[in-house]
């Protein structure tokens, strides 16, 4: 700020002197018109000014939102067991890749002993009454016993045979394979494993701990596939849809910005006035994990127009103007340059470029504007004309 302020100054000093010396050489002064502004070339070089066309760019309008990197709910997983018990061992630390069906932990617990106690003695009595039951079967038909005994034998079958299938199905849940279960082979412990391929988000054991049911033993995350979970205000809601491409970065972090695509939009509104999108990663890298804060950008719309660097749009009394070179021409035996101020429309600003809509009689090919200094020159031309001279 104070390095334009001593530009203006000396700026200033030169058009004034420049100025002053004129009128000591000639009695009548040049009036020029209102939008005109003249340089000589120390001017010119003491106010930056640089001389480009308008181009042909194609400018993205955007929607700047925030959000998170998260993963998709099938790929972050809870991992608990299904009865409690002490927690035997473990070998696991946060960060440690895992494979599924590799062993998390082993539990212990006697509730173990007894479910494959009660298992064994279920399906030895439903041995029994199977044969007890084709037997009463036999003597039924050949009308020896009672319809009653008959019927009494395949109910206490039927009743055995569901409370055996009951016990196979809670063993596999802890993890024995009831098929392979012998007397002589009951264990008092069960391991857990990982469902998923992935690296432990949590622990939350140590050894001899007893965990319970409802206790979340670890946290696997699979990050394969990552997505981004952005917070989008209601009044945009009508300017995003399925498809839409984004640009996003770590805020930050020296890491070049990364795209993704849209695949889903929420339904519903948050008391902030705020529904969430999600977008599916391009090309991951192993700088991105779940939980990093992202800033993206969503494009809304992507057209050729005509733009120039930002800098050289200028807006003064709510109206937009650039500067046109009008060539050079002899004053007072020096070189003076001419510049013209014309009115523009000014559209959106995209990594420094601003879209501009010109008059009709504009000829972008055939015309030179200025690129930079545009702002000294508007000073000069509004200092009541003294600087103009």
């Amino acid at each position: 700020m104070k390095k334009n302020i001593f530009i203006l100054i000396m700026l200033s000093s030169l058009l004034i002197n420049s100025c002053k010396n004129k009128q000591n050489v000639s009695s009548k002064k040049e009036v020029l018109a209102q939008n005109i502004v003249e340089m000589n070339d120390d001017q010119l070089k003491m106010a930056g000014i640089e001389i480009g066309q308008v181009m042909n760019k194609v400018l993205s309008n955007v929607l700047k939102v925030n959000g998170l990197v998260n993963v998709v709910p099938q790929n972050l997983v809870s991992v608990s067991v299904n009865m409690g018990g002490f927690v035997k061992s473990t070998e696991l630390i946060q960060g440690s890749p895992v494979k599924k069906g590799q062993v998390l932990a082993v539990i212990e617990n006697l509730d173990f002993i007894e479910l494959q106690q009660n298992y064994l003695e279920n399906k030895s009595r439903l041995e029994y009454a199977e044969t007890d039951f084709n037997r009463q079967k036999d003597l039924y038909t050949e009308n020896v016993i009672s319809a009653k005994s008959y019927q009494l034998a395949f109910s206490e079958y039927k009743i055995l045979k569901s409370k055996v299938y009951a016990l196979e199905q809670k063993l596999a849940l802890i993890g024995i394979e009831a098929k392979e279960l012998k007397e002589d082979k009951i264990s008092r412990s069960v391991i857990v494993v990982s469902p998923i391929n992935g690296f432990i988000k949590t622990v939350n054991v140590n050894i001899g701990k007893f965990v319970n049911p409802t206790d979340v033993m670890f946290e696997i995350i699979n990050n394969q596939k990552l997505i981004l979970e952005l917070v989008l205000f209601e009044k945009d809601i009508d300017k995003v849809f399925i498809g839409q491409k984004i640009q996003f970065s770590l805020p930050d972090k020296e890491v070049k910005e990364q795209t993704a695509v849209i695949y889903q939009v929420g339904k519903s509104i948050s008391d902030e006035n705020t529904l969430k999108i999600f977008a599916s990663i391009d090309n991951e890298n192993n700088n991105l994990l779940p939980g990093m804060y992202v800033n993206a950008k969503i494009e809304i719309s992507e057209n050729t127009t005509t733009a120039l660097p930002y800098e050289a749009v200028l807006t003064f009394d709510d109206k937009d103007y650039i500067f046109v070179y009008k060539g050079r021409r002899k004053e007072d035996k020096k070189e003076v340059t001419d510049f013209l101020m014309i009115e523009v429309k000014k559209g959106i600003t995209v990594d420094g470029y601003t879209e501009i809509i010109l008059p009709k009689d504009f000829d972008i090919k055939k015309s030179n504007v200025v690129i930079k200094g545009a702002y000294n020159l508007l000073s000069a031309l509004k200092n009541g004309g003294e600087m103009a001279c």
